[in-house]
């Protein structure tokens, strides 16, 4: 579904919705084994385009502790996220980041390695509890205080893994829950996070921060979170990769809510291999997440397995063939995409889907509206935030009007606060024709059409940033298909236009993580379409 036509839809049956996108070169050389091919744009950096694989062999081989990378990370964050270009991509630095790099650096010389992860610097959103002394507040003053009790299941396994978190993303507030006059990647906490192709181009969002660093280099993976569109729209739009998982693969315990139909967390990183590595490490039945137990039997313990250069070869793979727009530039990159998909084997076939989904939007904003105050109000009450309830949150907003809302307001926020409860005729209603009608329509398309997968653009390149007026993102989406099912999603680099990164989409069957893996690492690696950003301060510059 589009970002804007998911907009007027609902703001037109019920005002105060929004979408949840939460919306000179030189020749190119590899850095390193399984990186993607980058063009020398930007400012230098030492470890500009390195992997996990990459940092483990400098790790092994003595060349690097984690301590330095670190500490190599946190200056490169002070360089031009804080100072010099100001991506704003990190809203605060992890203060003991050094100390247990430094704890993982002991581990490893005494022979203990957790695994791939260990000693890698990893950011995570600003939505995803951390006990430690950062703080967790989805962008929101209100929500500014707020350290968690517990870590969110999500944190504990990548800390078990060895991963070192260095800080949290800045996201669009309330993962681009509170205005339908947001900009993407804004929050009263965070300000605004910059696209670093073009600085005053958008992020999208709402794990706008987490792609950005994970873009300009200022750290090796990420975490977002997606409800619709979170966590492939910026990354599409920053140039990287992002996996949304089938919802029940990876836990949403100790998140911040907006819907526990559609919520899940996944990686962003640079490379497809990256993506399959921190997706295993997070992806684990949770019994507090009760939708996690129907992954039991589906999950894999180790994603990188599918990683394979012939993924392609005497596939499916639909696209719609209603065109998503008339830009025929994003038209050109989506052609190559298709005629590369089929020398790698695959059989393309067109099906007509995508008009069945949209019109299924109204149903879709009406679910997110109702989850989102069940699920915050029971998450601030048992937090240790200063407003307990989704109401206090309006109140205090209203209260700081000038510095929570400087810009757009929080119609969305009263709007779901004015929902009764899920046991509402409306909400049970609502879910069956969004969540159960869009299931039905791509099961019947997948069966008829044998598919394996479905393809398209992800998004439109970067719209300008717009803080009074709020995003002006053009026809080309492909999130919500997934989003609303809560079917499995990658997205991959495919280009750019007017300097602007494009993604490229393969969407599945649920708990079809590792074919779509596969799809997606064939697709870049005969591709090679990753470019590093070059902070360009403006699209005129």
């Amino acid at each position: 579904m589009k970002r804007r036509s998911f907009l007027t839809t609902a703001t037109l049956a019920s005002a105060g919705i929004t979408t949840l996108l939460i919306t000179g070169c030189n020749s190119s050389t590899t850095k390193n084994e399984g990186a993607a091919l980058v063009e020398n744009s930007g400012s230098d950096f030492e470890l500009d385009e390195e992997t996990i694989s990459s940092l483990n062999e400098k790790l092994s081989s003595g060349k690097y502790t984690s301590k330095q990378l670190v500490e190599m990370y946190l200056e490169r964050i002070k360089a031009i996220d804080q100072n010099g270009a100001k991506l704003n991509s990190i809203i605060e630095v992890n203060p003991d980041a050094v100390a247990i790099a430094t704890m993982m650096d002991k581990e490893l010389k005494l022979g203990k390695s957790r695994g791939p992860l260990h000693g890698i610097p990893v950011v995570i959103k600003d939505n995803i509890d951390t006990a430690d002394k950062m703080q967790t507040t989805a962008g929101s003053l209100a929500m500014v205080g707020n350290i968690a009790k517990n870590d969110a299941f999500v944190v504990k396994k990548l800390r078990e893994a060895g991963a070192v978190i260095i800080g949290k993303a800045n996201l669009s507030e309330w993962a681009n829950f509170r205005s339908t006059q947001s900009s993407s990647g804004w929050s009263s906490r965070g300000g605004q996070s910059k696209n670093p192709y073009i600085l005053d181009h958008n992020p999208c969002g709402s794990s706008a921060g987490s792609g950005v660093a994970v873009s300009a280099n200022l750290c090796v993976v990420a975490i977002g979170t997606e409800t619709d569109g979170s966590i492939v729209c910026p990354a599409s739009v920053n140039g990287i990769v992002g996996i949304k998982p089938t919802v029940g693969l990876v836990s949403r315990s100790g998140i911040i809510p907006i819907s526990k139909t559609q919520d899940t967390a996944g990686p962003m990183t640079r490379t497809v291999t990256d993506a399959a590595i921190l997706l295993s490490a997070i992806a684990a039945v949770d019994t507090n997440d009760e939708v996690t137990l129907e992954s039991a039997g589906k999950a894999k313990k180790d994603y990188t397995g599918f990683l394979d250069l012939n993924a392609l070869k005497g596939k499916r793979i639909g696209i719609e063939k209603k065109p998503q727009g008339n830009d025929i530039n994003i038209n050109n990159l989506l052609d190559a995409a298709l005629d590369l998909l089929k020398k790698q084997g695959a059989t393309v076939v067109e099906i007509d889907y995508i008009e069945k989904i949209n019109a299924l939007g109204q149903s879709e904003s009406d679910v997110l509206h109702y989850e989102f105050k069940d699920g915050v109000n029971k998450y601030l009450s048992n937090s240790t935030a200063k407003v307990k309830t989704l109401k206090e949150v309006i109140e205090f907003n209203k209260n700081n009007e000038d510095k929570a809302m400087p810009y757009c307001k929080q119609e969305i926020l009263e709007n779901a606060n004015d929902r009764q409860g899920l046991d509402d005729k409306k909400y049970i209603e609502s879910l069956t024709a969004s969540f159960e009608g869009s299931k039905s329509i791509l099961d019947a398309v997948f069966q008829e059409n044998k598919l394996d997968a479905i393809c398209g653009i992800t998004m439109g390149p970067a719209c300008s940033i717009d803080v009074i007026y709020g995003d002006k993102w053009g026809s080309y989406s492909l999130t919500s298909p997934a989003a609303m099912s809560g079917y499995p999603h990658i997205t991959i680099p495919c280009g750019q236009v007017y300097d602007l990164p494009v993604g490229f989409s393969f969407f599945g069957k649920p708990y079809s993580e590792g074919e779509l893996i596969g799809f997606g690492f064939a697709y870049e690696q005969a591709s090679k379409k990753r470019v590093k950003p070059g902070l360009k301060p403006s699209f005129l510059s």
